[in-house]
């Protein structure tokens, strides 16, 4: 299957294992990274591809970029949209709805998204999407063994809007046990401070869904203590309380929960081993990356178009 792979050039997460991952397992993928500017203005970027020459286009770019071109996009045959930020389409926030509204005006596009909760609900809307969960970069990181001095961490961002639970919830936290909560480059410096906490506090509260910092703390060693997405989500991910991962849903159980680690001889380091050997072997980007490239083969809506008073409608042949 010949097939056309447009990524953001600009991206603090990085995503290349993934990538390669998925060009591997569909054979025939050119993968091709687009700047901020072109994205800005995808029909121009586009004046001199053949469209019709490929069997797939996926799409992993901004979102916010995207809806502003829904005109353009329409035209785009075959279309895939890798999503990790579909569950924001069912939070506050500024694009609580913009998802539906934006996958409405493209019915026979398909979209892959990370949250299995939230794909449920998107497919329940009528449209066409698989789950493929998030994972982590199994070439950067990974446990290496090293001295733990940081007993409760969280690394990663809490600025942005629809992180301020995360931000109310890590704050509480802090003024009851020592909690370090820091930023880092990605990449080397990102592994080296994972490698240092024994029990990542994760405070996604809400999202529906697990943000790619929990599988990446997993595998460099740490317990996952994290805010519970709910039973089926955990279900699906194979996330067990108390054998590879700790789930609380409030600060006092998460408190009460420490107590347990703290006085229990080997059992945070039988979970964290435990919550390892998980992601390593399932949520690997080399793992996922097959799973992402068999959702882009499977067959597709047609769509169909129709004229009226001179503009161009599309509609989903059913």
């Amino acid at each position: 299957m010949k097939v056309l792979f447009l990524v953001q050039k600009e991206q603090r997460v990085i995503l290349h294992r993934l990538y390669d991952s998925i060009c591997r397992h569909l054979r025939d993928c050119e993968v091709r990274w687009l700047t901020s500017r072109e994205q800005d203005n995808l029909k121009q970027y586009f004046q001199n591809i053949d469209v019709h020459a490929y069997e797939r286009i996926i799409f992993f770019l901004r979102f916010k970029k995207e809806i502003r071109q829904v005109r353009f996009i329409q035209s785009i045959p075959n279309l895939v949209i890798l999503e990790h930020d579909a569950f924001q389409n069912y939070i506050i926030g500024k694009y609580r709805g913009k998802f539906s509204k934006h996958y409405h005006k493209l019915p026979w596009a398909r979209v892959i998204c990370s949250g299995y909760e939230v794909t449920k609900k998107l497919c329940a809307e009528g449209f066409d999407v698989k789950f493929v969960p998030k994972g982590y970069d199994q070439t950067l990181l990974g446990n290496r063994g090293l001295e733990r001095d940081i007993e409760l961490g969280f690394v990663g961002s809490i600025g942005n809007q629809v992180y301020d639970k995360r931000r109310l919830l890590l704050e509480a936290l802090a003024e009851q046990e020592n909690l370090v909560v820091t930023r880092t480059q990605s990449g080397a410096d990102y592994a080296a401070m994972l490698n240092r906490i024994r029990i990542f506090v994760s405070a996604d509260l809400g999202f529906g869904e697990y943000m790619i910092k929990n599988f990446e703390a997993m595998a460099c060693g740490c317990l996952l203590l994290t805010w519970s997405q709910g039973e089926e989500e955990n279900q699906v991910l194979g996330f067990r309380d108390m054998e590879n991962v700790v789930l609380y849903s409030s600060i006092d159980e998460l408190r009460e929960k420490l107590v347990v680690l703290r006085t229990t001889p080997g059992m945070a380091e039988s979970i964290a081993s435990a919550g390892q050997r998980l992601v390593e072997q399932y949520y690997s980007w080399e793992v996922l990356g097959g799973k992402v490239a068999k959702a882009v083969q499977l067959p597709l809506r047609k769509k169909r178009v129709e004229r009226f008073m001179g503009l161009k409608h599309y509609s989903l042949v059913t």
